[in-house]
């Protein structure tokens, strides 16, 4: 599962020679991979690949590759052919009870329990409860940067700046203080990055899994100490609301609090970091489009937030299973199979985006599945990513322009296109 010296690797000129299950593929450079998914998306039909052989789970049927927009939008359309709570949504195999009941949450599950848990937490995402939080990004941001001029040039873009922001605005919301920062963060880098050596020891799979689940459970165990001091104690946070909530007579089980905040620390800051950090990188490799958003910052700020979630994707998928036999766009799918949808793949295609590698801050209209496909899925925590990427980088472009990107070191793993490290320089 780990990454050593990459054997010698034959470039790849047919989609045949693509096997999406191999931990070597996510070895390639980028455009290599870039070039095979052209190569699928150039199919008319998805590719069916076998899964991965894992230790602890079982090695299932196999599962198309979904890697074309429009199929990943209609199939987003139908939850009920398509759902998510079947073996969970995050893997490609079907996951143990304890990974669904640790890192699963709303992800890997299907209505009504799905729309149960959204209801009550919502809340926390309404327009009025970021409003709330506005100020709050607005002077984490400035403290950041601050740090930053005087933490000088050469330090890694990725831990003193691209991570802070949305782990310090999620921590704030829950209630957790900053003496707990560290800890969550590099818990949430073992559950993103337990395939990365450097996240995870080099070792057999059972120590990778015992890893995760450790992780998991110390992350839990932080927020239901906290919760159960909120239920007596409560203040204006989310754990206050969240432990007290009563919607239609439902509330939120220990449980089900500990899961939702693992989803919130992947989600809302795993994501969120890797959106900023590669968004340095393609202002760097494009400063055309640099100095086209310095005319205009604040104007320019919505569609260039958008083009780099798009090309960012730092969820490259999500997998859900077929309730039924269902033909769509040409395909059929049969009863059990499953379908592993690489939104990274639907951001390049051609068929919708206009010569899709280029980063164009201007891009409009800009259909992308950066935050997934449309239906029950689509990430909750949309507007409030917007709102820290956006803030992030006036404070960048304002205050350091001239800041750029060195070379990256990036996450080894085929669900999360992340950035572990980045020099920068001012």
């Amino acid at each position: 599962m780990t990454v050593g010296t990459p054997p010698e690797r034959k470039p790849i000129t047919s989609y045949d020679q693509i096997n999406l299950s191999d931990w070597e593929f996510w070895a390639r450079p980028m455009a290599e991979r870039e070039h095979a998914f052209e190569l699928l998306r150039e199919r008319e039909t998805p590719v069916f690949f076998e899964e991965p052989e894992l230790s602890f789970a079982p090695r299932g049927d196999g599962y198309h590759a979904i890697v074309r927009h429009a199929d990943i939008i209609e199939i987003s359309r139908n939850p009920d052919v398509f759902c998510s709570g079947d073996g969970g949504a995050t893997n490609i195999a079907d996951m143990p009870a304890e990974f669904a009941e640790y890192f699963g949450s709303m992800i890997n599950m299907d209505d009504p329990r799905h729309a149960r848990l959204r209801r009550i937490v919502s809340r926390a995402f309404t327009p009025k409860m970021i409003q709330k939080f506005e100020e709050d990004v607005q002077t984490a941001a400035v403290r950041i940067v601050d740090d930053l001029l005087e933490t000088g040039p050469g330090c890694d873009f990725v831990t003193e700046v691209a991570a802070r922001l949305p782990l310090k605005i999620i921590c704030d919301m829950m209630g957790i203080p900053e003496k707990d920062y560290r800890f969550i963060f590099d818990r949430s880098n073992i559950i993103i990055g337990a395939s990365d050596s450097e996240y995870v020891p080099e070792g057999d799979m059972d120590s990778v899994v015992a890893a995760m689940l450790n992780a998991g459970l110390e992350l839990q165990q932080l927020v239901q100490d906290l919760a159960a001091h909120r239920a007596e104690n409560p203040t204006g946070d989310l754990t206050s609301s969240l432990v007290n909530a009563n919607i239609d007579g439902e509330r939120l089980t220990l449980q089900e609090l500990g899961s939702f905040f693992i989803l919130l620390v992947i989600a809302g800051n795993e994501t969120t970091r890797n959106a900023i950090s590669q968004g340095l990188l393609l202002l760097t490799r494009n400063p055309g489009e640099k100095a086209r958003w310095l005319t205009d910052v604040d104007g320019h700020a919505p569609k260039a937030v958008e083009e780099i979630v798009r090309l960012a994707s730092p969820v490259n998928y999500m997998r859900r299973k077929v309730t039924r036999d269902f033909e769509l766009n040409g395909a059929h799918y049969r009863k059990g199979e499953k379908a592993v949808l690489y939104y990274w793949s639907a951001n390049r295609d051609r068929a919708v985006f206009a010569d899709p590698y280029r980063f164009d801050i201007t891009r409009d209209p800009n259909p992308h599945v950066g935050f997934g496909g449309p239906g029950p899925h689509f990430c909750l925590g949309a507007h409030l990513a917007r709102r820290e990427i956006t803030v992030m980088f006036r404070e960048l472009l304002q205050r350091v322009p001239q800041i750029e990107a060195g070379r990256p070191k990036r996450l080894f793993s085929s669900f999360i296109n992340g950035v572990k490290h980045l020099p920068c320089e001012f």
